[in-house]
């Protein structure tokens, strides 16, 4: 009977000389081994090398991982071992036999396998996320390359390939965001997804090509500005959408990605009888998919200033709020909540911001019954909301109308699941 191994060194001798045995389903670096002592190119002294040197690469990993003491952390770092050279062979020799035999003749045993850590490593350095507030709350690096040194080389190439589309968006953000003087501080401050930056930027080049030389990334209010300038104009836009200026050519790729999704997003932009405040509200897609700066101050001048105007046009004021309006959203102006509000009154149901998950069903179920009426919602808007904005409200609601009155009075969503989940979405409903 064989003796069981007393130290780490003996475990890891025996775990290596069964991971090197040949059987079907081999691990890269298996078949390399077996390829290069049945071809010639590897030696009687260059097996012996390997089967020196491979326990200590076994104990090492176990150390960095776990504890080398331990039998299954020293199960688990041959297991690793052994995928960290697959992975640097196959990567480098592109499957080749022959060339990753000859890798493992002209190299150490050890060398190959810090070939792979220095991939993975070099991966997990890549972005894994595009928004830029995500930045620097990367896992650490040791649990990362604990889960990749045991990942197939497809799953590897299949992330690196991700996270270098991921890399050069945010390259190409930056640079863009550059030419606005806009700092990554600011990016990172708001939270913003490259690819909308992306977008944003490309969307500029369009409505205001000059924006760029003065330096002015829109907010909100100036972008609403902007489009309905171009609207007047009657601006129409037909591909190949024009890139900056001076865009470097590695950063050409990322940017030509989101051409698609821009010009499909311009003729909504840029059809005048569309309810403008609508496709840019704060929770809409649209404004997803772009990256507009929060500017509140800016916000409050253009209501003084349309205040001003009023005044100076001899109208009236625009009248306040009603008490009925008051006490109805109880301060809740959120758009969640309003929708809340004017759905309950379209539907003649008790009128209320916010719905339980019953209510919510009894409203669509009281819905499909009786129908839906909206214009009893516009009308209390007209005659009780803030006559300031009155046309905000309107178009709102007139957006969520045309996007969810199919769904809301279907008959067959039998089990209401997409109009639960619609009202989940664009109301005020408490789980």
């Amino acid at each position: 009977m064989s003796s069981s191994p007393s130290t780490p060194q003996e475990f890891a001798e025996q775990a290596l000389s069964s991971a090197l045995s040949l059987h079907d389903a081999r691990p890269f670096l298996e078949k390399a081994l077996a390829y290069g002592v049945q071809h010639g190119v590897l030696g009687a002294d260059k097996i012996a090398a390997i089967n020196a040197d491979a326990p200590k690469g076994i104990v090492q990993i176990a150390r960095y991982f776990g504890s080398e003491f331990l039998r299954p952390e020293l199960e688990k770092a041959r297991d690793r071992m052994v995928n960290l050279i697959s992975l640097y062979l196959l990567d480098t020799t592109e499957g080749d036999l022959h060339k990753a035999a000859v890798s493992l003749r002209d190299h150490s045993f050890l060398s190959r396998s810090k070939g792979g850590s220095d991939m993975l490593k070099r991966l997990i350095a890549l972005p894994e996320s595009s928004n830029f507030g995500m930045a620097g709350y990367a896992d650490a690096e040791t649990p990362l390359l604990a889960m990749w040194s045991l990942r197939s080389h497809a799953d590897y190439r299949a992330e690196l390939a991700r996270r270098t589309q991921i890399a050069q968006a945010i390259s190409a953000a930056q640079w863009l965001a550059e030419q606005y003087d806009l700092d990554t501080d600011e990016l990172e401050a708001a939270g913003a997804d490259a690819e909308a930056v992306i977008r944003t930027g490309l969307l500029m080049q369009v409505l205001a090509p000059k924006a760029m030389e003065l330096g002015e990334w829109p907010h909100a209010t100036a972008f609403e500005k902007r489009i309905t300038e171009q609207r007047k104009k009657k601006l129409t836009v037909s591909a190949p959408l024009r890139l900056p200026g001076g865009v470097p050519p590695d950063l050409r790729d990322a940017m030509l990605a989101q051409c698609a999704t821009v010009l499909a997003d311009l003729p909504k932009l840029l059809d005048a009888t569309a309810p403008l405040r609508t496709l840019l509200r704060a929770t809409g897609a649209f404004r997803a998919r772009y990256f507009l700066l929060d500017d509140p101050l800016a916000e409050v001048d253009d209501y003084h200033r349309s205040l001003d105007d009023l005044e100076q046009g001899g109208d009236e004021p625009p009248q306040p709020a009603s008490k009925i309006w008051i006490k109805t959203t109880g301060g809740n102006d959120d758009e969640h909540s309003l929708l809340t509000l004017f759905l309950c009154l379209a539907a003649g149901a008790p009128k209320k911001t916010l719905l339980t998950e019953k209510t919510a069903a009894s409203l669509v179920r009281k819905i499909r019954k009786a129908g839906l009426q909206p214009a009893l919602a516009s009308d209390f808007i007209r005659g009780h909301a803030p006559g300031a904005y009155h046309q905000d409200y309107l178009a709102l609601w007139a957006g969520f109308v045309q996007e969810a009155e199919k769904t809301l009075t279907s008959d067959m969503d039998y089990q209401m699941h997409d109009a639960l989940a619609l009202l989940r979405r664009e109301c005020h409903v408490a789980g």
